[in-house]
């Protein structure tokens, strides 16, 4: 057979091996972005582009767990200082503890009108009144949950009668993220009670945008720190080596998912060791916030046992914030549900929230991040115009206080009204579902296109309704 096989020399128009190469080089690399574009396609946390143009990139969520009261903080009520011990002039609507109500009670603080915008802050937030001239203080937003559970649900995922998608969730899903290599959706010291995970759940969403929790209310920041970044992969093996074993592992899980084409569990394990794996280059020096300055540390006031916690949690978000994470979520909880001791409690409270708060827009604004990233500042409602066991106030959706701050809000601005007992929104009232489009539009996402086919039909944050508060935009 072998003296019978000629070898034919090359005819004149073929190429070698090393032409064919050099010819071929462009379709290579057109192969090898075919490849990357699929992946990007297939990925829900790939970089997408806002439906029209956005005033912010990114949110900074500041919860208030328990509900502070806005008459007491950013709705100031003449009317109450004037009839103060009186009884309600119109019927009650359905409250908490409806059984030990009293008469109207008067704020037991003073507010002053602040910067050159003239917003009226209680003395409960001295450093918070400097940075009134940047406030967008929405005084008419209406929930329907008159306990925190419910509350809870309805301000983070729309809805409280139903598990949905928390608004993070779906930002990330709108908006993708920009830094593959941290959590799109971070959440800090989040809540475990009323309504827990599902606070900051994926719901029906891809699982890879659920909100990736750092700690619990439970933890103190000293054990947070603790956590080491590098527990995320095995510890004993370099770079190449955790890349091969993850790539091993990752075969398997994508032979398992070619047989089971729905299980959605598994996509999110599998992109759960890929962004464990990339958190390795960047997790560990993002959360080490040793190396600021100290004058960066007092501004924030971990210089101080009384605002260490959230100074910390506020000065992580910055840095967060920093390194493209897309929404970032800190919670001061559970501590603002005064049915009782309002003074004492309320002032213990502020005086915890207070410096870190201001501190964090200051940086922002110093860094020339408050431009495009939206600061919120919000409980789960407010509190009642009447006294509750004669020095607290029960909940109250009807009518409470959210402020927002950068990310193309009106600065020093005051928007809609309750009535003149604080009990319900009177002027541009803003249901939790306008209050989701808005924050929405803002990111430049309209709410009745950022939708999700699930069990047959459409679904979306705001639900069927939610209407966009234009008024508030700059």
């Amino acid at each position: 057979m072998l003296k019978n096989f000629v070898v034919k020399p090359p005819r004149p128009n073929q190429l070698s091996r090393r032409a064919m190469l050099r010819a071929a080089g462009c379709g290579f690399g057109f192969m090898g972005l075919q490849s990357l574009l699929a992946e990007t396609a297939a990925d829900p946390l790939a970089p997408k582009s806002p439906m029209f143009p956005a005033r912010a990139k990114r949110v900074i969520f500041l919860f208030m767990h328990g509900g502070p009261s806005s008459i007491d903080t950013f709705d100031p009520k003449p009317y109450l200082d004037q009839n103060d011990g009186k009884p309600l002039p119109i019927k009650q609507p359905l409250t908490f503890a409806a059984g030990k109500t009293g008469g109207l009670m008067k704020s037991p603080w003073q507010f002053k009108n602040c910067g050159q915008s003239g917003l009226p802050i209680s003395n409960l937030f001295p450093e918070i009144r400097e940075q009134a001239d940047d406030l967008c203080v929405v005084r008419s937003v209406v929930g329907e949950g008159v306990d925190h559970g419910a509350a809870l649900l309805q301000t983070f995922t729309g809805t409280f009668t139903f598990t949905r998608p928390s608004m993070g969730s779906w930002v990330l899903y709108g908006l993708g993220t920009e830094n593959r290599n941290l959590p799109g959706y971070i959440t800090i010291k989040p809540a475990l009670s009323h309504g827990g995970a599902k606070n900051w759940s994926s719901g029906f969403l891809p699982g890879s945008v659920q909100g990736t929790a750092i700690g619990h209310a439970g933890m103190q920041v000293a054990d947070i720190q603790k956590e080491p970044i590098e527990y995320l992969v095995n510890q004993g093996l370099n770079r190449e080596q955790q890349r091969y074993e993850l790539d091993m592992i990752q075969a398997i899980n994508r032979k398992h998912q070619e047989m089971w084409k729905l299980d959605d569990d598994l996509e999110t394990r599998i992109q759960s060791f890929e962004m464990a794996f990339r958190m390795q280059a960047e997790a560990a020096k993002v959360f080490d916030v040793s190396g600021e300055s100290e004058a960066t540390k007092k501004l924030y006031g971990l210089d101080d046992p009384k605002t260490a916690d959230f100074g910390w949690q506020c000065l992580l978000a910055r840095r967060l914030a920093e390194a493209d994470v897309r929404f970032i979520q800190c919670t001061h909880s559970y501590k603002w549900d005064q049915h009782s001791d309002l003074f004492v409690k309320h002032n213990e409270n502020a005086g915890e929230v207070d410096k870190p708060i201001a501190g964090l827009l200051k940086d922002l604004k110093a860094r020339g991040l408050l431009k495009d990233t939206l600061v919120i500042w919000s409980g789960e409602f407010g509190r009642t115009p009447v006294s509750e066991s004669g020095n607290g106030r029960d909940h109250n959706p009807y009518g409470y206080t959210v402020w927002m701050a950068g990310g193309g809000v009106k600065p020093g601005f005051a928007y809609g009204a309750t009535d003149e007992f604080g009990y319900h929104a009177a002027e541009n009232r803003m249901h939790i579902h306008d209050y989701h489009a808005t924050v929405l539009a803002l990111l430049g996402l309209d709410h009745t296109k950022l939708t999700y086919r699930y069990s047959g039909r459409d679904f979306r944050l705001t639900d069927t309704a939610g209407a966009v508060h234009d008024g508030i935009f700059a």
